[in-house]
């Protein structure tokens, strides 16, 4: 049988997939079955994931990434550069000429075709390196079909070349699927934004970021729809996978979920491979369906394909042996999945490297305050690694504040505090709420109405692209990737919540603002406040005195509790902060300490997400309103990645007396103390 090229109209809207010696489903959008058989060369599954590239700090943000033969080329959206990868060697290929390329991919007659996203053109580069255009005008963007050279796009970002050497392209901030074809740009599908399947013009996308060609059709990954699509050769459009819905949900195709699907890859057995956030998802099998074959969790990790982790992969592509290969953006890494082990893994001193430190941070640009005049502190009303909701049992659903807010008047205009341009292709979220937000390549800021007054009208600034529905009413605004912004220049105006919230550090590798920032004129004299100190059996029943004068009698495993807030130079009686660092002390009768005396909670970087309700125990809370509580369970340790369930245990010690003393620095260096005497009986 040949279900491809002779079985008319409905066979073309098929989906296949082949194994070999196999019999497989095809189906269509109308729910037709087809059946065929295919033979393919037998491998196994990837299994093993490792790094090739990026270990030395070299790329700013890898992101479309394509192969010929045994050459690997990877865009760099923050250099606006294309390296050559070779042997596990980086070299810079092309620079001149790229403002922020993003996807990419080889062209029939050798040439690299390139979504120059900061420039909104399509350009090439060819085997020497030399930079030339394919469509669109320098700098400038707009809707505009017709002759190449006078075209206008929007931030661009993905591109395929299909097999006769026609160029599609995901013209991602004009929502539509363009083809460049001798010479001619043509809208093949796609109107205004939004979700609808159907013909060309009344398809619809929302921010388009990767594009393929699946035999002799386009396959998108539509990213804010959370969804794949398939662009057919007359314009329609259906829906390959996705719900719609935000999650990261495994299984038959129309009932499966997406996170942010922005890169695909195809693999010759026809199985589809999806970026999607933090994950890579493949599909696949006799009945496709989508398996996630990464971890689901953010981070840098190497080894079983399972339990590997990534963050925000953004380009894919299949080199000559099968393997696939990722461009991992924000860990600034290019990964392979293998189908066996033996590949170089990331050490733990490289990891250090890349995600950076706030010394490091510090160094990229001199600090300001996001307001006018830049040099004039500020109330700082929170810190990193608080609270944020209330724990009222061990199972409660908290979560750790994640930079830091720099308080101002309701509709004072925020500014950027350094300059830097925008690579998420979804760079602003929660318009209209009180968290609307953008993120930046190392600083995020919250709490801001972007691009308008207080009364939410625009500035004019054309870099902010707002959305509108059919009576007027703006609904949404999307900053493009790559607009670029200076330090200075204004974000917008604070909304109700009167701060800007501040997050320092690349997305997965926040550090502590208060650090990385080096804020002009900023004072903090004040200790820490100790304000109580409880101890608890390991089952969290409190441990009794029967007086004041009563020595405390502990046996067995405890743990500690110290109720502790900060305050800075010029905050109001009211403000309580987080602390930066706890740590305690056991020492004897002899004055010998029995334990390490370093800090079990420090707040240098942003913990893990699940380790709130270790750092924490029951009767913290914070939030724009109420009471703040701190109280931090002192004897568990928090110190970066590494998070530990820990307790004073009596077992090793002598029967006697001793003295527990607590420790709670501010990130100045000023230190409280106090010291809880006990006995321990055997």
């Amino acid at each position: 049988m040949k279900p491809f090229r002779n079985a008319g109209t409905l066979v073309r809207r098929h989906f296949k997939f082949a194994v070999a010696g196999s019999i497989f489903l095809l189906c269509s959008p109308g729910g037709i079955l087809w059946l065929y058989t295919r033979q393919a060369e037998p491998r196994g599954p990837l299994r093993f994931v490792s790094t090739i590239a990026g270990t030395n700090g070299e790329f700013g943000e890898p992101f479309g990434i394509a192969v010929r033969e045994d050459n690997i080329y990877v865009s760099d959206g923050e250099h606006g550069r294309i390296w050559l990868i070779r042997a596990g060697t980086a070299t810079v290929f092309a620079s001149n000429g790229l403002e922020t390329p993003s996807g990419i991919s080889l062209h029939p007659d050798g040439r690299l075709i390139v979504a120059d996203s900061g420039s909104h053109t399509i350009k090439s580069v060819d085997q020497n390196g030399v930079v030339g255009s394919v469509a669109g005008v320098e700098g400038r963007r707009g809707n505009v079909d017709g002759d190449a050279a006078s075209a206008l796009f929007n931030a661009p970002i993905g591109v395929a070349v299909t097999g006769d050497g026609r160029i599609a392209v995901a013209d991602t901030y004009n929502d539509r699927i363009r083809i460049i074809d001798k010479g001619q740009v043509i809208t093949l599908a796609g109107a205004q934004k939004g979700f609808a399947d159907g013909a060309a013009g009344h398809a619809r996308f929302d921010t388009p970021s990767g594009i393929t060609a699946w035999h002799e059709k386009l396959l998108v990954a539509d990213t804010a729809n959370r969804r794949l699509r398939v662009v057919e050769s007359d314009g329609s459009v259906w829906t390959l996978a996705g719900s719609g819905e935000a999650d990261l949900l495994d299984g038959l195709l129309a009932a499966s979920a997406f996170v942010a699907p922005t890169a695909l890859a195809i693999d010759v057995k026809g199985e589809i491979f999806v970026a999607d956030g933090s994950a890579v998802r493949q599909i696949g099998g006799v009945i496709p369906a989508i398996v996630t074959i990464s971890g689901d969790r953010r981070g840098i990790q190497d080894g079983p394909s399972i339990r590997s982790r990534f963050n925000r992969a953004s380009g894919l592509a299949m080199d000559k042996a099968g393997r696939l290969l990722v461009a991992d953006s924000e860990n600034r890494l290019v990964r392979q999945f293998d189908f066996e082990d033996g590949g170089p893994s990331i050490s733990g001193e490289q990891i250090d490297l890349i995600r950076g430190t706030a010394e490091t941070f510090r160094a990229i640009q001199p600090g300001r305050w996001p307001f006018d005049p830049p040099q004039t502190p500020r109330d700082i009303a929170g810190t990193l690694g608080e609270i944020r909701g209330e724990m009222t049992s061990v199972d409660s659903q908290v979560r750790f504040h994640n930079g830091l807010d720099i308080a101002g008047a309701y509709g004072e205009t925020a500014r950027f505090i350094r300059g830097e341009k925008v690579l998420m292709p979804v760079a602003t979220e929660n318009f209209g709420t009180l968290r609307e937000l953008v993120r930046m390549p190392t600083l995020g800021y919250i709490h801001i109405r972007l691009g308008r007054d207080q009364s939410s009208t625009p500035f004019g600034d054309e870099r902010f692209q707002f959305e509108r529905d059919e009576t007027g009413k703006m609904v949404g605004v999307r900053v493009p990737r790559g607009s670029k912004f200076h330090a200075g220049e204004p974000i917008g105006t604070l909304n109700a919540m009167n701060h800007v919230h501040l997050v320092a550090g690349r997305s997965g590798s926040e550090v502590n603002a208060l650090a990385a920032l080096e804020l002009p004129g900023i004072s903090d004299s004040l200790p820490p406040v100790i304000e109580k100190i409880t101890i608890f059996d390991q089952h969290w029943g409190p441990v009794e005195t029967l007086s004041n004068k009563a020595r405390i009698k502990l046996q067995g495993k405890h743990r500690v509790v110290v109720r502790a807030y900060d305050q800075m130079d010029g905050n109001s009686e009211r403000r309580r902060l987080g602390v930066y660092k706890l740590g305690y002390q056991v020492i004897p009768r002899d004055g010998q300490v029995t334990q390490v005396p370093e800090a079990s909670i420090v707040f240098d970087r942003m913990p893990p997400s699940d380790a709130t309700n270790l750092v924490y125990a029951i009767g913290s809370r914070s939030g724009p309103t109420g009471v703040t509580v701190f109280n931090y369970t002192v004897t568990n340790s928090c110190n970066g990645d590494r998070v530990e369930e820990g307790f004073l245990d009596t077992a090793q010690m002598a029967h006697g007396s001793y003295s527990l003393n607590i420790s709670v620095e501010d990130y100045f260096g000023n230190r409280a103390t106090r010291t809880i005497d006990f006995e321990v009986e055997k």
